[in-house]
């Protein structure tokens, strides 16, 4: 093993950490034709906000839409119980499997689901680990097995990913926010019964790997996993080229944070999200197994709409390359990037729900109140294929599961969701639930700067922020549900998992979406 940084120092880690100083990223030195004009196209950049929401999905007889502006759950709604029946829009639920509850992410390959485990929760039992689920029929999802393994008990959090290439399922072990060493490798040829490659490096507990985890995903051609380890920014590069054999083959301090990421469909790049924004990563020399790889910043941006970015989807309108980026605080919904330029993405275009807008920030802290620390954020999202995708469906805590038509991308608009029956009151039954887990503090932590900056603009209404939920400060009580992992396609259904219900086979309305003939589901890592 190499262990090496391999990252050069560039003025880019200047804008980082102005960055997270809160204070305006300015280019610094080079040529350029009009500097004027690039200081105020940077700034606009990094301080611009998204003002306008996608027009709202025109829901057919068979729904139960939201009783508020899009994407909330009004507090009165949670109060009464109305929220404990959930909200459909050209959505409609076809089965499922609760269990315990879903971790964060959960993953799917052919006719199987494989659901997330959180620690301590899932180590209560009855069933521990990650549970193996046959939804051969989709109504009827049934558990073939438990992964039990040392990365699978000790919770999977963001890094539980399928390669569909090389038929692989990837897990490793995060206990609290990070965690380190623990690594296993399935062969999921048979989906329904996963067999363990790796018994030594990574599996062993006597043999850990040299990395830190906290998310994790492949490269595209399955040679490689990635582990990110949050703080301070580490990075490590898997060679699974002998999946019986996992081992580091670069690693490196890649800036103060590093979260979850995009990898293009070269393997070339790595689009590795930071607190608000990405840095753009040469990983070609990586992706060639040279013998003593250097890993290069090639651009980065930062904005302050929106925090704690969570992945990136590359996709090609055209033949041109973008970024759907999703950002799981802050209220800063998805956004389109362009990085036709890869030395200076931009944003171009964002996905928002009513609930985000600066204006409504008030409103969404009366309803989130008591329901823990996330509310009202995209996490994971997927394009149901990479180029000229025509729908995005993403999870979106506590709003549900939301479907967008990004045919123009330019001009996205909902078309479905599907928010499930909130499991209220039900804290101490769903022990492998991140939500439940949590709960014991009510305040909506995530929402603090999308709340400071509608106060700044004097567009909060502390009267509008009471509620009779204002007291809920801890001890939540599960009023709506987290949806966090990927909504994976499978036709015209939707394969995912939200915290509280488990997984979930959903079924879009035929009038709202046709899947292409050449549908291939799309996360990013």
């Amino acid at each position: 093993m190499r262990r090496l940084t391999g990252i050069r120092r560039s003025r880019a880690g200047v804008l980082a950490a102005a960055a997270l100083l809160g204070v305006a990223v300015l280019p610094i030195g080079g040529a350029s034709a009009d500097l004027q004009s690039d200081i105020q196209n940077q700034v606009q950049q990094f301080l611009d906000v998204g003002r306008t929401s996608v027009p709202r999905a025109e829901c057919g007889p068979d729904s139960m839409p939201e009783n508020g502006m899009q994407g909330d759950v009004p507090a009165a709604d949670r109060d009464s119980g109305r929220s404990t029946q959930g909200y459909r829009c050209n959505m409609s639920f076809v089965g499922g499997y609760t269990g315990r509850g879903a971790g964060i992410t959960s993953a799917s390959y052919d006719h199987c689901s494989y659901t997330g485990s959180m620690f301590p929760g899932n180590i209560l039992g009855p069933a521990q680990g990650v549970q193996v689920l046959d939804v051969s029929d989709p109504a009827n999802p049934v558990v073939t097995g438990s992964l039990t393994e040392p990365a699978m008990l000790a919770g999977t959090w963001e890094s539980l990913k399928v390669n569909a290439a090389r038929k692989l399922l990837v897990g490793t072990g995060v206990p609290i926010g990070e965690g380190a060493g623990y690594l296993s490798v399935y062969d999921i040829s048979d989906c329904a019964h996963p067999r363990l490659l790796n018994a030594g490096a990574g599996t062993n507990l006597l043999m850990p790997l040299p990395i830190t985890t906290h998310e994790g995903g492949f490269s595209p051609d399955g040679r490689t996993y990635w582990a990110s380890g949050i703080a301070p920014g580490f990075v490590s590069a898997v060679d699974l080229t002998d999946p019986v054999n996992p081992h580091v083959i670069w690693q490196g301090l890649t800036g103060i944070e590093a979260h979850g990421f995009g990898i293009s469909p070269d393997g070339n790049r790595m689009y590795l999200s930071a607190l608000g924004g990405f840095t753009v990563l040469d990983i070609s020399a990586v992706q060639r197994r040279d013998p003593n790889p250097q890993v290069n910043h090639i651009g980065r941006v930062f904005w302050t709409d929106g925090w704690a970015t969570q992945h990136s989807i590359p996709v090609t309108y055209d033949g041109k390359p973008y970024l759907y980026t999703v950002d799981e605080g802050g209220a800063g919904g998805v956004k389109l990037v362009d990085i036709s330029d890869e030395n200076n993405p931009k944003v171009v275009n964002k996905i928002k729900l009513e609930i985000n807008l600066p204006e409504h920030q008030d409103s969404a802290m009366a309803s989130a109140m008591g329901g823990s620390v996330f509310s009202y954020d995209a996490h994971y999202c997927a394009a149901d294929r990479p180029d000229n995708p025509t729908a995005l469906a993403c999870g979106w805590e506590e709003s549900g599961i939301r479907v967008f038509d990004v045919k123009d991308p330019f001009h996205p608009r909902e078309i479905a969701y599907f928010n499930p029956p909130a499991k209220k009151g039900q804290n101490l039954q769903l022990w492998n639930s991140p939500h439940a887990l949590a709960s014991i503090i009510g305040f909506p932590l995530m929402e603090f700067p999308s709340a400071a900056r509608a106060m700044l603009e004097g567009k909060f209404d502390p009267a509008k922020a009471l509620s009779a939920r204002t007291g809920q400060i801890a001890f939540g009580d599960l009023s709506t549900d987290w949806c966090f992992s990927p909504p994976e396609w499978h036709g015209s259904q939707l394969w995912t998992t939200c915290n509280d219900n488990g997984f979930m086979v959903l079924q879009l309305a035929d009038n709202v979406y046709t899947a292409p003939g050449d549908q291939h589901s799309v996360i990013g890592s």
